[in-house]
């Protein structure tokens, strides 16, 4: 596994702080180069991680703040290897793409990804990426409890409980389910639900959010069927209930 830090100079430019540690998982050693370099000027030691194997061994053993992930990959593929880190984990995950392929985006945040970046990218991009998938992941400083009848939300500690039960959640569900707590008893449209729960530059297409719900509704132990929690409001959007 490779590894390059940023010198003391780009230490001090990131403010004497803890340096974030990020793993990237692709087999393309110039990307590696190219990252390095320009994320160590803002703060961010990269290593690499030539394969998922190589990947899920490096985490196994290392502690990261975020992954980024390649979906193409010879032997295990990207969506395997998110498959297998989010049976252990919450990690932050930024997938990267083939440009225009929607399947594996959809699939890649079926499976619980945080977000994705389509390549061709610039590295300017991937960082403001990583940098807001590392702020919604980051404990809220106020502590705020929400409560929806049995469904208790504390988004400090972004930890969830449904009567005896603590289900765990993707970032992005954790968001979309305290976008909907806020605002309990009242209907959020589909098409708005992502931007109000942080999460506006995620845009994959129609499915996105129907996709992120589902989820939600079995991880709370909600009907699909007739849900209690979860209702669909027929034309606009999501709603949650505020009692049976």
């Amino acid at each position: 596994m490779d590894a390059i830090a940023p010198s003391d100079s780009r230490a001090r430019y990131a403010g004497l702080r803890e340096m974030t540690r990020v793993l990237l998982i692709d087999d393309d050693a110039r990307l590696f180069e190219l990252l390095a370099t320009f994320l160590g000027d803002h703060g961010i030691t990269l290593s690499r991680a030539a394969n998922g194997r190589e990947g899920l061994g490096a985490l196994d053993q290392g502690a990261f703040d975020a992954v980024l992930l390649d979906v193409m990959m010879p032997g295990l593929d990207g969506l395997e290897v998110l498959r297998r880190i989010r049976q252990k984990s919450q990690l932050p995950i930024v997938m990267l793409t083939a440009k225009g392929d929607e399947t594996d985006r959809v699939v890649g945040l079926e499976l619980g990804a945080d977000d994705y970046v389509p390549k061709p990218f610039s590295p300017r991009e991937l960082l403001a990426r990583l940098r807001a998938v590392l702020r919604r992941s980051a404990p809220t400083p106020a502590s705020e409890e929400l409560r929806v009848g049995d469904l208790v939300i504390d988004v400090a500690a972004r930890q969830v409980r449904v009567g005896e039960r603590t289900p765990e959640l993707t970032g992005i569900e954790f968001d979309i389910l305290v976008a909907l707590a806020r605002r309990a008893g009242r209907p959020v449209a589909r098409e708005s639900l992502l931007a109000e729960a942080g999460r506006g530059d995620v845009v994959v297409g129609e499915r996105t959010v129907d996709v992120h719900v589902s989820h939600l509704r079995q991880k709370l132990g909600d009907d699909p069927r007739t849900p209690r929690l979860i209702k669909t409001v027929r034309g606009l959007g999501y709603v949650l209930a505020k009692g049976p």
